[in-house]
């Protein structure tokens, strides 16, 4: 019976998603770890019951405006929960930051410097003291009006845009221009606008070139389309933007990478003329502390901007302001990240530097008696960084928190105090509480997936190392921290490059070697460059024994709950089409449209095919609620009564992977994508999961699906980032097999991963380091495993030694 000073969380009855009324008691001022496979239930419970219930309590004691708003939202399916603290939740979060977020505003670091520099800054004589706001060059107070806070200005030049002068608009001369309708609408409107689009761009009138690629009008006209045989098109109202208005906006506002990377690449870039790429107005720039500005302050690193704070001295102001800047930095240098500056923008950092810096942050809070539920925090950690994060965690709870940590990590979970196993498998085959107590207890549980990982030390099988058939050689690598390496990937094997946070891995890989291939994929084959015309890379050795790049992300598939796991493979065009076909739908005319939520006709209107509707806070974030009039279904009425089988199309994306290849045995269409979503491990997910739903993990492994499922041709390189993110051992075998199987039919794999145990059955090891930012960017070995490990200076030698039990 619970009594007023229970020292436990008690949960009774939770049912949330595929949790099968669990009932768990979690002592608190525990570091308590969470574990099962994916899809096991562990964030169903850890996330989805425990915190969401948190959040509820609190929100229910703001206003009963609000509490309407939740109840709209839905509270989650529980019995009880008793003992329960405030909880503050610690998520991955996945979405790209914008290029204005920084070291600094991701910390909060910037706005104690920008008060120091307000308060206990240098003045010029005369000038007056300006408010921290006009430190910032995020605001319109402190930016520099020239580049409007960015640093850096950028040009575009008839040459860039035009390459080739002896094409016509017709034959693609303005290269900058976008593909496929909106290229033919712009040299369709120029074409009525009076331009010659068949004339070579060399011999246009030079004012009609500059007007062309150049001018900020935007007309409108009547555009009347050349009629192809058998189709209709009708005139329309297009409006004309210039080449370079077409690449600063795409530059500027587009989310897509590709798009972003191919406007880059028809502008140059230079520092701002007037702020010198300090992002701030002058009179902001003429203010210095110990002798520097705030943009030389924010430049350096954070282990010498400390160095710089310690030693200023200063009045009664300046001290206190100077002992917080300090406390704050403390947290996030002992996370390893004090090499990182202050302006150093989010996008450029890696996940791991991300998530450490957002932890550093929860650290220096000083709340305390609430629970941390935090999300596989270890998540691109290299174990040299993990062994900071224990610390740090560790921290947190002598606070008096209690840490709920989501975790697949064997490392951390052999440190928890409580263990929470959740399975045995996934989806409808897991939901149960295995085992609540001390780690030690997990062995005595049969039915555990963990068990075999947590208590067993046999020695990896030896496997035979494949031999190269051929070598990818890079010299000269240039870019970020990864300064003039020569670096050479074998062909027709399994490599794995590894190295601490921040050490160049993403840079070497996922930028470098990628945009070689690309690039050298990008011509035809009769122009081939024998050199890469890539930023940051002198020349490449090897690029055309390689056919097809292919690089595998965890960006999410989709943004809204519209995408999801069945259109991005494509099974839903064969489910629709399977649908169309049966009797009821021929006698009432529907085709396979019908059956799509994307288009009016068979969708429910209410929420335009997305199940949800968006439910606006006012005052907190908005989100999603089922749709009152379809509940989810996505459809209307009429198209529900069509059923295949005996279920409707509502119904079958409802099924889950494994239970939808039963369903569509003999269908060999549906059973090659379904097929392939069994092999990566994803048996668990439905057809029909929203994007907004899957992690970043799952996210890569669906596209790696949907690569598998396609026809090989020619010698193909997979690139993949840290692959085993946000998987538990036994899942991280799955994909591994797949990878494998993948160079056994001939192919190359390249991973960035921090797993030792992949990084162990690999063939070849690339190891960078030996640390982070300035203290990284050089190969320190490389070779098979067994030889790296024992490299002397490599940060990773020592773990992946034991990994493969040389010790």
């Amino acid at each position: 019976m619970p009594t007023p000073h229970d020292p436990y969380v008690r949960v009774r009855g939770a049912r949330e998603h595929n949790l099968q009324d669990v009932d768990v008691d979690i002592p608190r001022d525990t570091l308590t770890v969470f574990t099962g496979v994916s899809g096991s239930g562990k964030s169903s419970l850890a996330f989805g019951t425990i915190y969401a219930e948190a959040q509820r309590r609190y929100f229910e004691s703001v206003a009963p405006y609000a509490r309407r708003l939740i109840h709209q939202v839905g509270a989650p399916a529980v019995g009880e929960i008793t003992g329960l603290p405030p909880a503050v939740s610690l998520e991955q979060r996945r979405s790209a930051p914008g290029a204005r977020s920084s070291v600094g505003t991701v910390t909060t670091l910037s706005n104690s410097l920008r008060m120091l520099f307000s308060r206990a800054g240098t003045y010029p004589a005369g000038a007056e003291r300006l408010d921290s706001d006009s430190f910032s060059p995020n605001t319109a107070a402190g930016a520099c009006p020239r580049c409007h806070g960015l640093g850096r200005i950028h040009h575009t030049s008839e040459e860039i845009l035009v390459p080739d002068p002896g094409l016509s608009i017709r034959d693609g001369a303005i290269a900058a221009w976008p593909g496929a309708w909106q290229g033919k609408n712009l040299r369709d409107v120029l074409d009525a606008l009076g331009h010659d689009v068949d004339r070579p761009w060399r011999e246009l009138d030079p004012a009609d070139r500059e007007w062309i690629l150049f001018t900020d009008e935007q007309p409108v006209v009547t555009v009347h389309p050349v009629r192809d045989a058998g189709r209709i098109q009708r005139p329309y109202q297009g409006t004309y933007m210039s080449a370079r208005r077409y690449v600063m906006h795409t530059f500027a506002d587009t989310r897509s990478r590709a798009l972003r990377a191919k406007a880059e690449r028809f502008l140059t870039s230079a520092p701002c003329p007037v702020c010198g790429g300090g992002r701030l107005r002058p009179e902001a720039m003429a203010v210095t502390f110990a002798g520097r500005t705030i943009a030389e302050l924010a430049g350096l690193p954070l282990t010498g901007l400390a160095e710089v704070l310690t030693a200023a001295g200063g009045g009664d102001t300046a001290r206190v302001l100077t002992a917080d800047l300090l406390a704050r930095i403390e947290p996030v240098t002992e996370l390893g990240l004090g090499y990182l500056s202050l302006d150093r923008t989010a996008p450029t950092l890696s996940s791991g530097e991300l998530q450490r810096l957002r932890l550093a942050t929860q650290l220096r809070s000083g709340l305390f008696g609430v629970v941390y539920v935090l999300d596989e925090p270890s998540a691109g950690l290299h174990p040299a960084d993990t062994e900071a994060l224990l610390a740090v965690l560790g921290r947190l709870k002598t606070a008096g928190n209690s840490v709920f940590v989501v975790e697949h990590q064997m490392d951390v979970v052999r440190q928890a105090d409580w263990l929470v196993d959740v399975g045995p498998l996934a989806g409808e085959h897991g939901g149960r509480v295995l085992h609540s107590g001390p780690p030690a207890g997990l062995a005595h549980v049969a039915e555990s997936a963990t068990r075999r990982f947590l208590f067993d030390d046999a020695p990896v099988p030896v496997r035979e190392v494949r031999a190269p058939t051929g070598w990818l050689r890079l010299h000269g690598v240039d870019r970020h921290n990864v300064r003039g390496v020569d670096a050479a990937f074998p062909l027709g094997v399994f490599t794995a490059v590894t190295g601490v946070s921040g050490s160049g891995k993403s840079t070497l890989v996922g930028q470098v070697l990628a945009d070689v291939l690309a690039d050298r994929q990008a011509p035809s084959e009769a122009e081939q460059p024998k050199e890469p015309s890539v930023p940051g890379c002198v020349s490449a050795e090897g690029t055309e024994a390689v056919d097809r790049l292919v690089q595998v992300d965890q960006k999410p598939i989709g943004r809204t709950p519209r995408s999801n796991l069945a259109t991005y493979t494509g099974l839903f065009d064969v489910v629709r089409k399977l649908f169309a076909g049966t009797d009821t739908a021929r006698e009432r005319g529907y085709r396979a449209g019908r059956f799509s939520f994307n288009v009016t006709g068979g969708r429910c209107e209410t929420c335009q095919g997305e199940g949800f509707v968006s439910v606006e806070l006012l005052f907190l974030p908005s989100t999603y609620a089922p749709c009152p009039d379809c509940h989810g279904a996505r459809y209307n009425p009429e198209t529900l009564e069509v059923t295949l089988r005996g279920l409707n199309i509502a119904q079958v994306l409802d099924l889950t992977v494994e239970s939808a290849a039963g369903f569509f045995a003999g269908t060999p269409a549906a059973e090659r994508s379904l097929r392939t979503l069994l092999d990566v491990g994803l048996g668990y997910l439905r057809l029909g999961q929203p994007a907004t739903e899957l992690s970043g993990g799952e996210a890569q492994r669906i596209k790696l699906a949907a690569e598998l499922q396609r026809a090989r041709r020619g010698h193909t390189l997979y690139l993949l980032d840290e692959p085993t993110t946000g998987l538990h051992p036994a899942d991280v075998e799955v994909l591994m097999r797949q990878l494998h199987g993948l160079v056994d039919a001939g192919s190359t794999v390249v991973v960035v991963e921090h797993d030792m145990a992949v990084v162990a059955g690999a063939d070849w090891v690339i190891d960078l380091g030996p640390g982070g930012g300035d203290r990284g960017g050089r190969i320190v070995a490389a070779g098979p495993p067994a030889d790296v490990a024992g490299a002397q200076g490599s940060r990773t030698a020592a773990y992946l030694r034991a990994s493969l039990h040389l010790d």
